[in-house]
């Protein structure tokens, strides 16, 4: 079942380092839309032991992919997650 649900909202198609930040990012945001800064995601235990220039990488990753994007127009550093994005 629990493959299924990620199936359903496109976990699936995730590489492991980027499903691991999503994730992160998801389980530090305050409330649904609430923003999260880059060193929340970066510092939840789940993203600890990838590397800067990955997490990074990752991070660009995801938003080309519509699954983070940038909080109030912000240029760096807060995101919104958007889990809705995956279910398309």
């Amino acid at each position: 079942m629990l493959h299924q649900m990620e199936r359903d909202i496109g976990l699936d198609r995730l590489s492991r380092v980027e499903r691991d930040v999503l994730l992160a990012a998801h389980a530090v945001t305050a409330a649904p839309g609430a923003p999260v800064q880059s060193e929340q995601i970066r510092s939840h235990r789940l993203v600890q032991g990838i590397a800067q220039a990955t997490f990074h990488r990752t991070l660009k990753s995801l938003l080309d992919l519509g699954l983070l994007e940038r909080a109030g127009g912000s240029k760096a550093k807060h995101y919104v997650v958007c889990f809705e994005a995956a279910a398309k």
